[in-house]
């Protein structure tokens, strides 16, 4: 017959009044970590004791009882209860249920009381809140009970809304929460399990990448049509936005991108009638307008209506008072809300007297046009006085174009060279390549379109550099003369010295809103409020500038000749030397000038060759290997992180001689690469907090 195994027989419990009770120090636990105590105290005041202590009889010299009790394990819940004792809310003598041990070794029992202990799966912790709320209890309420905020209860509730299936490959252990995390921007289940399956079998599993794929037909907030028609506006319409509670940034994306650009129509169409109203010819309306959209048409000018004397005295009143506000509290440190409520109405009072309207000849608006768009901004942007050569009145003497679009063409038509540092030509697609070929050993060179809209941003850098140094502007006009002078072939200029101002027949995404460009229309602006209408009135009007001034304004219309963009159908290695020779005089910067490699511009149009070596140059080979596992479109999206503010520049738009190395050099000649830090998805992982047990593994089982 078998042995029969011995029953095991289970310590005694017992009720010991608290007073009776002592902390042991055999308690293992020396670090002490999840929730305070004066959380637990409130959790025992709220569901009493759920969890008995650990106790053994302390004994006498000579071996006997003494009728009190130490705690070798549940020392926080002991603290828990001594608080509650002080402050006047639990009876020093009430019973306390206990585990008594006479066996053993004491700190053999603290130990294996934590040891055995098995943290709560955080998936089981966001289904109990969800059973909570369901059972009636609010998020504020689940919130206040287990001393999390309302913002963490929110989470918990959007993680378990993720589909159920994708909810059974995270309690598997084969989703990890980050990627769960990143399903919660999409409540399409089917999406959601779409994506899954996706990149279930592939590389990129990272967070990010699932968020681009969930939201690839969306539009960000940030974008100018929505900031045109406002997320109020958009919601009220019906549109639906998606937005990630785990992001800082909580704007998410807007899902119905039909009834966005339906909102965005309306409320154009509405702009456009109200403009039509003041009488002009035509009025053309679009979301966005290419960079020189105004080339070739005259622009006329209106005068602004000066202030009456009722209004003059209005507004020099409201500036006394501003400056008499400012004065008393400037010494303040927080304005008072009635205080700083007027400043906003003076500040917005004065605004409006400086933004008069302007008035335009009635003669004008009949033969000229107004263009509107959205600016980059969201805010409606209004071009007037247009008018096109069809349009000019019969036998009008029409000259000088400094009232055109700065840097716009008469047909000019401008690419890109591809810029390849042994000179050669290189074959494939417009683009650069979108990463699906095999690529060769090697940087391929870059295609000559992104060549043309690189150096088209150079173009426009140099004019700007140009236009604030009249000096240079002066001497680049004098060699272009001299040039045409004294030698027969006049090709060593990049300037266009008929004044003819060159537009641009391939634009980048971002040509038109750079700050270059932003600049050159500013500048443009401002002379154009100088200069007479009438071209046979602007002789006259220059002999009254002084010297200051006709530099100036000779460096802006200099500026406007400048042609620095390769062209592949116009190879003259003079043009590209002359561009070179003044951009080292101007010392021109093209990061500092506003230009920064995104996905977008440049990035995620080359190969991953060239997306490497950016890095490599910037951030040193260590930067590189966070990001050569991924997919083209994963690693320029990195690359432009990892990139911004290192102030990198492909070649085309490099000093010439500097090789735009950012990486520092130590004094044994080893690259040392700029600090930088690790994507969230490649950091290593904290994991979850062992909050669910405390270090007793008391109440808050499913508390953060």
């Amino acid at each position: 017959m078998a042995n029969t195994p011995s029953r095991i027989t289970l310590s005694r419990s017992q009720d010991i009044p608290f007073n009776r009770l002592v902390l042991s120090q055999a308690n293992v636990r020396r670090v002490q970590a999840g929730i305070s105590i004066e959380e637990l105290a409130e959790d025992i005041a709220t569901r009493t004791l759920l969890q008995s202590l650990n106790v053994r009889p302390v004994l006498g010299e000579d071996g006997t009882e003494t009728g009190m009790y130490e705690v070798p394990a549940g020392g926080r819940r002991y603290r828990a209860l001594e608080l509650l004792v002080k402050q006047k809310r639990l009876n020093k003598t009430t019973p306390i249920p206990c585990i008594v041990r006479e066996e053993g070794i004491a700190e053999e029992d603290s130990l294996a009381e934590n040891i055995q202990r098995v943290a709560l799966h955080p998936l089981d912790q966001f289904r109990a809140f969800q059973a909570l709320k369901e059972k009636g209890l609010g998020e504020e309420d689940i919130a206040a009970r287990f001393f999390v905020s309302p913002g963490v209860v929110r989470q918990r509730l959007k993680l378990v809304s993720v589909s159920p299936k994708l909810l059974d490959v995270y309690a598997a252990d084969e989703m990890a929460l980050e990627q769960l995390m990143a399903f919660t921007v999409s409540g399409d289940h089917e999406r959601q399990e779409q994506v899954w399956e996706q990149i279930a079998c592939g590389w990129n599993k990272e967070p990010y990448f699932i968020k681009k794929l969930l939201t690839e037909n969306a539009v960000r907030p940030a974008d100018r049509r929505a900031r045109f028609v406002s997320l109020a506006g958009y919601e009220a319409a019906g549109g639906i936005v998606l937005r990630d509670l785990f992001a800082q940034d909580e704007g998410g994306w807007l899902q119905d991108v039909a009834l966005l650009e339906q909102l965005v129509s309306e409320k154009l169409g509405r702009e456009a009638e109200a403009i039509r109203a003041e009488g002009w010819k035509w009025v053309e309306v679009a979301a966005d307008f290419p960079y020189g959209h105004t080339a070739g048409l005259r622009r006329i000018t209106g005068e602004i209506q000066p202030l009456d004397d009722a209004e003059y005295a209005q507004r020099e009143t409201l500036r006394e008072e501003q400056e008499r506000l400012e004065s008393e509290w400037a010494e303040a440190d927080e304005l008072p809300d009635e205080i700083d409520e007027r400043l906003g109405e003076i500040e917005t009072a004065l605004e409006a007297f400086e933004n008069q309207p302007v008035h335009y000849d009635p003669a004008g608006i009949a033969r000229a046009g107004v263009f509107v768009s959205i600016g980059p901004d969201g805010a409606l942007r209004i071009e007037r006085g247009y008018v096109r050569p069809g349009d000019e009145a019969p036998n009008e003497d029409i000259g000088g174009d400094h009232s055109g679009e700065d840097g716009d063409a008469e047909g000019t038509s401008l690419g890109g060279a591809r810029a390849a540092k042994d000179g050669s030509s290189a074959a494939g697609d417009p683009d650069g390549g979108d990463g699906s070929e095999p690529e060769e050993h090697g940087l391929k060179p870059l295609s000559d379109r992104l060549v043309m809209e690189l150096t088209a941003h150079r173009t426009l850098a140099l004019r700007d550099a140009l236009a604030n140094d009249p000096d240079t502007a002066f001497l680049a006009v004098l060699h272009a003369l001299a040039l045409q002078s004294f030698y027969r072939y006049a090709t060593e200029s990049c300037l266009e010295i008929t004044a003819k101002s060159s537009g641009f027949s391939v634009q980048g995404p971002d040509l038109k809103d750079c700050a270059p460009a932003t600049a050159i229309e500013a500048r443009r602006e401002q002379w154009e409020q100088q200069l007479p209408e009438e071209p046979k009135e602007l002789w006259d009007r220059l002999l009254g500038f002084d010297a200051c001034s006709r530099m100036a304004l000779f460096a802006h219309c200099a500026a406007h000749t400048v042609n620095a963009v390769c062209e592949p159908w116009n190879r003259a290695q003079g043009r590209k030397r002359h561009a070179d020779q003044i951009a080292q005089t101007l010392a021109l910067d093209m990061a500092a000038a506003g230009w920064r490699p995104t996905a977008e511009n440049y990035l995620g149009r080359v190969p991953k060759a060239h997306i490497c070596e950016a890095v490599r140059e910037a951030k040193g080979a260590a930067a590189v290997e966070l990001i050569g596992h991924l997919k083209k479109s994963g690693m320029a999206e990195e690359a432009e992180r990892l990139l911004a503010g290192s102030g990198w520049l492909p070649e085309p738009l490099r000093m010439p001689g500097n090789e735009g190395d950012t990486c520092q050099i130590d004094s044994g000649g080893e690259v040392q690469a700029a600090e930088t830090g690790l994507p969230a998805f490649l950091a290593e992982e904290d994991g979850e907090a062992d909050d669910a047990t405390g270090d007793d593994g008391e109440n808050l089982a499913a508390a953060e």
